[in-house]
């Protein structure tokens, strides 16, 4: 029976999966964030040590020897080219051998979307950013990382709203439900004391201030409208990074393009609706699946596409 281990890397989380020739899954891990660019390399490296060791002990592996092939997607991975080729030779001393892949872990979430189909997968998580396939030939768009880019992906949300919480503050706004919610949420005795929570010492990484989406997203629930444009803006950009690979990729017109979408920022009611509506004010060509595995479980199914594509090279 032939093992196959798909790592997905994030900025919150990292999700590790072993599978058999049938896709049925083995074995399951969660560990911390691989996001090298705010843990480091060594960091990395202990999360994905324990993540392997954990699903090998689960199976009752000895070593790594017994993975037939593996896919580690990793974040910001392609992004550093001395970073990437650390990344890169990693695995090899953590498995015991060389049949792996490292790609970025956006390809988890078209793998896991799509089942590695032809299409186009969206991710909006900590960060954003997009990648789609066909005919084997991959492209990816968005991604460029939280200062200037990953517009739409939960930190992008949240900053939006700490943005609106600051206008409303002041006055420069009208204030809406969005406004006492973070009060009440992080407890504020005053309003500056806000800054305390993203300036002070102990806070404000990328991951805890992405959580902050979430009381945009509650915000937007309670009828605030700063929230609702922020989510149709996010929509917006997201689907733009769609366009832009669909276009990238050589899709004709008229040609049906599957678009699916993963992370954690679509867990929000209003993303995915204005996310639909602007990729149909986009072209009337894409078509919205819901994913079909989780990117885990994409990162394993990729694993067994590569060993099986290995196989059959002449």
């Amino acid at each position: 029976m032939s093992w196959y281990l798909g790592v997905d890397g994030g900025g919150t989380k990292t999700r590790f999966a072993l599978m058999d020739d049938d896709g049925q899954l083995l074995a399951q891990a969660q560990g911390g964030p691989t996001y090298h660019p705010e843990i480091g390399l060594q960091g990395v490296r202990r999360i994905l040590e324990e993540g392997i060791s954990s699903v090998l002990e689960q199976l009752g592996a000895a070593d790594g020897q017994s993975i037939t092939h593996a896919f580690f997607g990793l974040p910001a991975y392609g992004e550093d080219s001395t970073a990437t080729a650390l990344l890169d030779a990693m695995p090899r001393e953590l498995l015991g051998h060389g049949r792996y892949r490292c790609d970025n872990d956006m390809v988890c979430g078209w793998a896991g979307s799509l089942a590695c189909g032809d299409g186009i997968n969206i991710v909006s998580g900590t960060g954003s950013i997009g990648y789609g396939q066909r005919s084997g030939v991959g492209a990816r768009a968005g991604g460029w990382g939280e200062v200037f880019s990953d517009e739409g992906s939960a930190y992008w949300i949240a900053i939006q709203g700490l943005n609106a919480y600051s206008r409303m503050s002041d006055g420069r706004l009208a204030k809406g439900p969005l406004h006492a919610l973070f009060n009440q949420v992080l407890q504020l005795g005053s309003d500056l004391d806000i800054c305390t929570h993203v300036y002070g010492p102990g806070v404000g990484s990328r991951a805890q201030l992405a959580q902050y989406a979430c009381h945009v997203a509650q915000a937007a629930c309670l009828g605030d409208e700063a929230a609702r444009q922020i989510y149709q803006q996010a929509g917006h950009e997201l689907a733009l990074i769609v366009g832009t690979l669909r276009n990238r990729l050589g899709f004709a017109d008229g040609e049906a393009v599957k678009v699916s979408y993963s992370g954690g920022a679509f867990s929000a009611p209003a993303l995915l609706p204005q996310f639909a509506a602007a990729l149909q004010g986009l072209s009337g060509d894409f078509v919205l699946v819901k994913p079909l595995h989780e990117p885990h479980m994409g990162a394993a199914l990729y694993a067994r596409h590569l060993a099986i594509n290995a196989d059959h090279s002449p």
